[in-house]
């Protein structure tokens, strides 16, 4: 059953769960590019606040690749 609903990169997901942490979300979309950025309902998530930040039903998530090069 759909719980939750979200923006993440301009695409609606689903999922059977009311909420999720940062880190869940990178793992159940297998989202593993370790240079990136998160934002939610646009402010910057730190690193370390991965495992403490939820995302809920309804937030506009962004995973911004970052992308190194001359």
């Amino acid at each position: 059953k759909i719980v939750m609903k979200i923006i993440l990169n301009n695409r609606e997901e689903e999922f059977s769960m009311d909420s999720l942490s940062v880190n869940q979300l990178l793992e159940v979309q297998k989202l593993s590019f370790r240079m990136r950025i998160i934002k939610i309902n646009g402010q910057l998530i730190p690193r370390e606040k991965y495992d403490s930040t939820i995302i809920n039903d309804g937030d506009k998530v962004q995973v911004i690749y970052l992308m190194s090069g001359g």
